[in-house]
């Protein structure tokens, strides 16, 4: 089964034709995953035998015996430990020193971190973060549940993109479910006032009045709302319309404005490229969750089979590193960071990509502090610490993800189109759509400022992260 993370979707196939057909389909992927359930749980159902003392066995007849009660022989003790003299440093050579020393020790730190997640399963124990800091919370594998309307709209979507029955993970299912319970707020207000406007009749010119207004409210956009008004008044002109065909082209519509930005790329989703150094920088505001992002980004990165490093560049916010720690030590990843007070973000992160260039690390995830759009110096800050990744790693795949706060709207939007002017955005991590009316900003963000959605968060946990899937994301907006 493979890995639910940073992966291509499998290639659109046959889908299931009726509604007969998808229940079917999703009682099949019940069935399956239930099997697995019961299988991955058996082992830990069967008790293991307590170490019991058994008596000696007599020994055969002519054969020697031994002292029952000699001691085992003790091990023969481990090498001393060697010390390793550090040769005086003239004062001319000391600043050169330091850097080397610092670099070495950041390297061998990110190693042993490394190292130590490969073969420790367990987390180390936590010191409690700095007061104001959030606390991430575990990783909780999601439990198969009751065969009910939840999952059974999660199976038909994995069907209707082609998805074979038994590919399918838990986790997704879990993800769509907890996707589809996040727009719920945004849903209430869209889909119930759509459905209500266009009635049982065809639509008809008032419909689209209506619905122009029902798409605005729900921070869809000027530009998104007139594209998907025009293609409707397109299909009137020629055809009646019946509110069955309706919804269908309208999310069709949908799903093309949220496609649209990323055309140009190879791939619809945002994956590190193997083998090469990924640096993805995160940039926003104050309270839209960048370090909470970073955390979620470094798990999913591990989860899917990448070497990760963390640069905590947020070197002004109180606790900001301390919190980058803790996400860094529950997903195993090493974190380069600086304690001096105020420290300059561009050398933290000149110390990380030296750590990654020397370990060989696929993706440096970098955290930045909050700033507004509109603050000039900065976002020269920004500006400085990417011209360090360009001189110090020109080889480097680098991505600018803005984080923005779905519950933000409109405000959401201008934040978009100043810091993709000023920091060079490639693409758009939208977070809290769990607690937000507004989830429509996706597409105005699409549609305005340009910028493809790469990533959609759904919930507080660690796993509450998933690559964006504009057709889940339709279909979720859009269910009954």
């Amino acid at each position: 089964m493979p890995e639910p993370g940073l992966v291509e979707p499998a290639p659109a196939g046959a889908t299931p034709a009726t509604d007969q057909d998808a229940l079917a389909w999703a009682r099949e992927a019940y069935a399956r995953l239930k099997a697995q359930q019961l299988a991955a749980e058996q082992p830990a159902q069967t008790p293991e035998p307590e170490p019991a003392v058994a008596a000696p066995a007599p020994p055969p007849a002519g054969a020697a015996t031994e002292d029952s009660a000699s001691p085992a022989p003790a091990p023969p003790p481990g090498p001393e430990p060697s010390t390793t003299l550090v040769a005086p440093v003239s004062l001319l050579e000391q600043a050169a020193a330091k850097r080397a020393e610092r670099q070495q020790a950041i390297t061998d730190a990110a190693a042993a971190i490394t190292a130590d997640a490969a073969t420790t399963p367990a987390a180390p124990a936590q010191k409690p973060p700095e007061p104001g800091a959030p606390v991430p919370s575990r990783a909780v594998e999601p439990q198969l549940g009751a065969f009910d309307d939840t999952f059974t709209w999660s199976a038909e979507v994995l069907a209707a993109q082609g998805r074979r029955v038994e590919d399918v993970s838990l986790e997704e299912i879990d993800w769509l479910g907890r996707l589809r319970q996040g727009l719920e707020k945004t849903r209430q207000g869209f889909v119930s006032q759509l459905l209500e406007r266009l009635g049982d009749d065809p639509l008809s010119p008032e419909t689209l009045d209506d619905l122009e207004t029902t798409l605005l409210r729900a921070d869809v956009g000027v530009s998104a709302t007139d594209h998907v008004l025009d293609a409707l008044r397109q299909r009137l002109n020629r055809e009646v319309v019946d509110p069955a065909e309706g919804i269908r082209f309208l999310k069709e519509q949908l799903r093309q404005i949220l496609d649209d930005p990323s055309q140009g790329s190879a791939s619809p989703l945002l994956a590190p490229e193997r083998g090469r150094l990924n640096v993805w920088l995160l940039v926003g505001v104050n309270g839209v969750g960048k370090t909470t992002t970073l955390g979620k980004l470094a798990n999913l990165a591990v989860r899917s089979g990448y070497s990760c490093l963390i640069a905590a560049a947020d070197t002004f916010r109180a606790a900001a590193v301390q919190q980058v720690q803790v996400w860094g030590e529950r997903s195993g990843v090493a974190v380069i960071s600086n304690p001096s007070a105020n420290a300059d973000p561009a050398a933290v992160v000149y110390d990380a990509l030296g750590a990654a260039r020397a370990q060989g690390t696929e993706l440096v995830l970098v955290d930045t502090a909050g700033r507004l759009q509109t603050k000039h110096n900065l976002m020269e800050e920004l500006a400085k610490v990417r011209r360090i990744v360009d001189k110090l790693a020109p080889e480097a795949v680098v991505e600018s993800l803005l984080v923005l706060d779905a519950s933000q709207g409109q405000n959401g939007l201008r934040q978009a189109m100043a810091f993709a002017s000023s920091a060079g955005l490639t693409g758009v991590v939208l977070t809290k759509l769990d607690g937000s009316a507004r989830g429509g900003v996706a597409l105005a963000v699409a549609s305005e400022a340009r910028l493809p959605i790469r990533f959609v968060g759904a919930g507080e946990g660690i796993r509450d992260l998933r690559p964006f899937n504009s057709f889940e994301f339709v279909e979720a907006l859009m269910a009954g």
